[in-house]
């Protein structure tokens, strides 16, 4: 390694574009924990709408089409990246998803300096597992972080890692954002009435996008199985096109007669504040998620989280203490759940709540989640020291 390493960490943190997602709001987080504390750290990617935040932060952007996976274009990433590796004095690069990951592979080896990734998700593998060898480039990292028990299970399942190198670094919730002192009366008073919630019945929200595997359908399905009627539901969350399911959903509904009770809204615009207004938030993935934060968000918020019990709400939710877990794919299971969370009395819900809030502050915040991935880059800064 370059003489440059064996000082302080100087990140490069490397992903495909900027644009909202879990992994694009992990890498400002990261950018903005790096700032904090000093540490030098840049980030290139396509771009999008969140490099405002890195200007904000003052934090350097390298625009470079890195969403490509054109072995040509990505081999001239590399040779860019490389040159902007040696002009920045950096010493570890950071790759966060596959196809930018082989060109910053390639440009760490060709600057001579440290390679790390982390594993957002269960990337698939392709018939016969031919997209293994796509794939393996996340294995490649001097260390790997999986951002839950069920990531970090995937890699030693599925890749020839030794385990000795992986890194578990749960992702966060933002508690500035989510935090029942951070919502405003006015935007309690608005959320109410652009969602038109009863003030007697309790709120069960299913939120994030309308999509089959998120398990919309699955909710509809236990709710005709609910034994307690004193309920509003809503599911909220961007369609991205998906009409056809959307279309299901209301059928569903019509067929189960839940017209009343059950309303489907768009995109969410004040997250915060309709889990504020809720009662029961709802995690229902019919397959396992990488991590889920409405699972921690809705923890923090002070509410009843009632998740599948498989993938990353395993991690965040303690079963019948800080919320409930359901049998996955379920629907009686998941009705049966339903109908422990409205039954429970003001004092039990307090007594939840306040363990949930607990459970995010000792566990899921940005501060943790930084401190974690700064001892992950400084283990490779001292590596250098004992090859010496």
């Amino acid at each position: 390694m370059t003489k440059q390493s064996e000082q302080k960490p100087v990140v490069l943190q490397v992903l495909p574009e900027l644009e909202m997602g879990g992994v694009e709001i992990g890498t400002i987080e990261i950018a903005s924990g790096l700032q904090k504390r000093g540490i030098k750290n840049y980030v290139a990617s396509q771009g999008g709408r969140l490099v405002y935040d890195l200007d904000r932060l003052k934090v350097e952007h390298l625009t470079l089409p890195l969403k490509t996976k054109n072995i040509f274009k990505m081999r001239k990433n590399a040779n860019e990246l490389a040159k902007f590796i040696k002009e920045k004095g950096i010493n570890i690069v950071h790759a966060r998803s596959r196809a930018p990951a082989w060109s910053a592979y390639w440009a760490a080896k060709k600057a001579g300096v440290h390679y790390m990734t982390t594993f957002h998700g269960t990337y698939g593998l392709g018939p016969w597992g031919l997209k293994k060898l796509y794939n393996r480039v996340m294995t490649y990292g001097e260390k790997v972080i999986a951002i839950s028990e069920h990531i970090k299970r995937h890699i030693l399942a599925n890749y020839k890692v030794s385990e000795d190198k992986i890194r578990l670094v749960h992702r966060c919730v933002n508690t500035e954002k989510f935090s029942p002192d951070a919502v405003t009366q006015e935007r309690i008073i608005n959320t109410v009435r652009d969602y038109n919630i009863p003030d007697d019945k309790k709120v069960l929200l299913l939120g994030g996008r309308i999509t089959r595997w998120k398990g919309q359908h699955l909710l509809i399905e236990a709710l005709s199985k609910v034994k307690n009627q004193n309920y509003y539901c809503i599911i909220a969350g961007d369609e991205q096109g998906r009409e056809e399911y959307v279309n299901e959903l209301k059928k569903m509904i019509q067929k189960f007669g839940l017209e009343n009770r059950v309303a489907i809204f768009g995109k969410v615009l004040d997250m915060p504040a309709l889990m504020m207004v809720s009662n029961v938030i709802l995690s229902t993935a019919i397959e396992p998620e990488a991590f889920g934060r409405i699972a921690i968000e809705g923890q923090a918020m002070g509410k009843i989280v009632v998740a599948s019990n498989h993938g990353g709400s395993l991690d965040s939710i303690v079963d019948g203490v800080t919320g409930k877990l359901f049998y996955n794919n379920n629907a009686a299971s998941l009705a049966e759940a339903i109908d422990w969370a409205l039954a429970l009395s003001k004092d039990e819900e307090e007594k939840i709540a306040q363990a949930g809030i607990k459970n995010v502050k000792d566990n899921f915040t940005k501060e943790i989640m930084c401190d974690k991935t700064i001892k992950v880059y400084e283990e490779l800064i001292a590596s250098d020291k004992e090859s010496d």
